[in-house]
C-alpha cells in the first residue's frame, strides 16, 4: 500500500520538485499540496494523509506551529520537517512537538525518500547535518566511567553506531548486508538495553562516549 503524502511548502517550485521526486517512488503517493501551515492543517484533517512533509518558514502559520497543532490531535499523520534551516532551536522544537524527523533541503534524493518511508513507519529520522547541529549544541560533559554500550552485542554496537551517524534502517541494512526487519529487531533490543525511546536519544548516547 502506498504512503499517502501531503506536501506543505510556500514555494511552488519546491512543491513541484518534491512532487516529481516522491512520485518517482512506487510506494509513495503525493495526494495534495499546501502553501502554508493553515492550509496544511485543513488538508491534513480532510484527507488524512499518512505523512505531512512540512516546511518551517511559511506565511500565516509556520510549519513548527502547524506540526504541533496536528500532532496534538488524537488521529494525526506523521510529520517530517523539511527545511533549509538547521539551527538547534528549530530542531529541538520540532522534536519536542513529536515530529518524526528533521531533514534539510540539501539532503540527497534517495535519503529523502528513505526518510519519508521511515517517518511514515514511525521511525524518527534526522539528517546527518541536523544530528551534528544537535550534538554541537549540547554542553560538554565528562566521559562516563562505564561504557553505556558495554552490554550490547557486536552486531548491536554496529547498528547503534550506524544510527548515530544518521543512517536510516534501510541504509544500515545495506551496509551490514542484513534485512531491514533484522535491523528493526536489533534496534528494539538496543532501545530496551540502553533504556532509550528514540533514535535521537540513542545517537546522543553513542556520541557522548566519543
Amino acid at each position: 500500500m502506498s504512503i499517502r503524502v501531503l506536501i506543505a511548502d510556500d514555494e511552488s517550485l519546491m512543491r513541484s520538485g518534491l512532487r516529481l521526486l516522491l512520485g518517482a517512488a512506487t510506494d509513495i503517493d503525493v495526494i495534495a499540496e499546501a502553501v502554508d501551515g493553515v492550509e496544511a492543517i485543513d488538508l491534513a484533517r480532510r484527507l488524512s494523509p499518512d505523512l505531512v512533509l512540512m516546511d518551517i518558514r511559511m506565511p500565516r502559520l509556520d510549519g513548527l506551529e502547524a506540526a504541533q497543532t496536528l500532532l496534538s490531535e488524537p488521529e494525526h499523520p506523521q510529520v517530517l520537517m523539511l527545511t533549509a534551516f538547521g539551527t538547534d532551536d528549530f530542531i529541538h522544537r520540532a522534536l519536542q512537538s513529536g515530529a518524526a524527523g528533521y531533514i534539510l533541503k540539501d539532503t540527497p534524493p534517495e535519503e529523502l525518500i528513505n526518510a519519508v518511508r521511515a517517518a511514515a513507519d514511525g521511525t524518527r529520522t534526522l539528517s546527518a547535518t541536523a544530528l551534528a547541529t544537535l550534538m554541537s549544541s549540547r554542553p560538554a560533559a565528562s566521559a562516563p566511567s562505564v561504557d553505556p554500550l558495554a552490554n550490547l552485542s557486536t552486531r548491536e554496537r554496529e547498528i547503534a553506531e550506524a544510527v548515530a551517524q544518521g543512517m536510516t534502517n534501510a541504509q544500515v541494512a545495506r551496509s551490514l548486508f542484513v534485512s531491514t526487519a533484522t535491523v528493526k529487531t536489533h534496534l528494539a533490543r538496543i532501545f530496551d538495553k540502553l533504556e532509550v525511546t528514540s533514535r535521537v536519544q540513542l545517537a546522543l548516547l553513542v556520541n557522548a562516549r566519543r
